[in-house]
């Protein structure tokens, strides 16, 4: 019998094959791979973003307990969580949507994407939902991939709010939710993403809800993500179980997975 190998793994690699622009500040790319890794590739991923232009990228590796092993040396590849709006591992693909906001490494790539462009996946991860007959999903443009799928996979009985931050009506985007959840957008017309507090000050001005079964998702930027955990906790009474927030981004600095 062959010993199994203990060593790092390849990363799966996968090549942009469109690149669309469903509102001003959103790249969407739909890339395609094997079926196992597109399957992989979702719904939290970690995406390995390489510099733009870069025709063979320095891949790191994936130990065996999920551990990034980087190559000694530059490489300019950067790591990124995303979480992907689409997946199709029938067909190979995966689709994932790209806010502009800021400079950091990802934004830069797919604002430059173009058919042919890698992307690498250094594992993936769930939402952080359950399922309940309340929800309450309060997030910003960089959330709106995971509310969609949060929406689309909820019984048709939920009921439930959503509230969503972006920039202006044109910023909004169709989701599909069940008939008793509302879907709210919050525009923040001018102001900077992550200087104001739309999503905190909408929250705190909702009662909460008389129903037993009850589940809150946040994420945003980091900041406002705080304030309004803290709400849940302390005004709504909602423990571990029956919340999860995170912030997907911080105000001045490019996040990475771990930030």
């Amino acid at each position: 019998m062959t010993a199994p190998d203990d060593g790092p793994r390849a990363v799966d690699v996968l090549t942009a094959v469109a690149v669309a622009v469903p509102t001003p500040t959103v790249r969407r790319v739909t890339l395609t791979g094997t079926a196992e890794a597109v399957a992989a590739a979702g719904p939290t991923v970690n995406l390995l973003v390489p510099r733009v232009g870069d025709p063979a990228p320095r891949w790191p590796t994936v130990a065996r307990d999920g551990r990034v092993v980087w190559p000694i040396g530059a490489h300019g590849v950067a790591l990124r969580s995303y979480t992907a709006r689409r997946q199709d591992p029938a067909r190979g693909e995966v689709e994932i949507d790209f806010v502009l906001h800021g400079d950091g490494p990802a934004a830069a790539w797919a604002a430059a994407a173009a058919p042919g462009a890698l992307l690498g996946i250094a594992g993936s991860g769930d939402l952080g939902i359950r399922p309940a007959a309340s929800l309450l999903l309060v997030g910003d443009e960089t959330a709106l991939p995971a509310i969609s799928r949060i929406l689309a996979e909820a019984a048709p009985t939920t009921t439930g709010l959503a509230l969503v931050e972006v920039e202006g009506p044109r910023e909004e985007q169709p989701l599909a939710a069940p008939a008793g959840v509302t879907v709210r957008w919050l525009h923040r017309d001018g102001t900077p993403p992550g200087e104001g507090t739309l999503l905190a000050d909408a929250v705190a001005a909702l009662e909460p809800p008389a129903a037993d079964d009850v589940f809150a998702w946040v994420a945003a930027e980091s900041a406002a993500v705080r304030t309004i955990r803290a709400d849940l906790r302390a005004r709504w009474g909602l423990g571990r179980a029956g919340h999860h927030a995170i912030g997907y981004w911080r105000r001045g600095r490019a996040m990475s997975p771990a930030g």
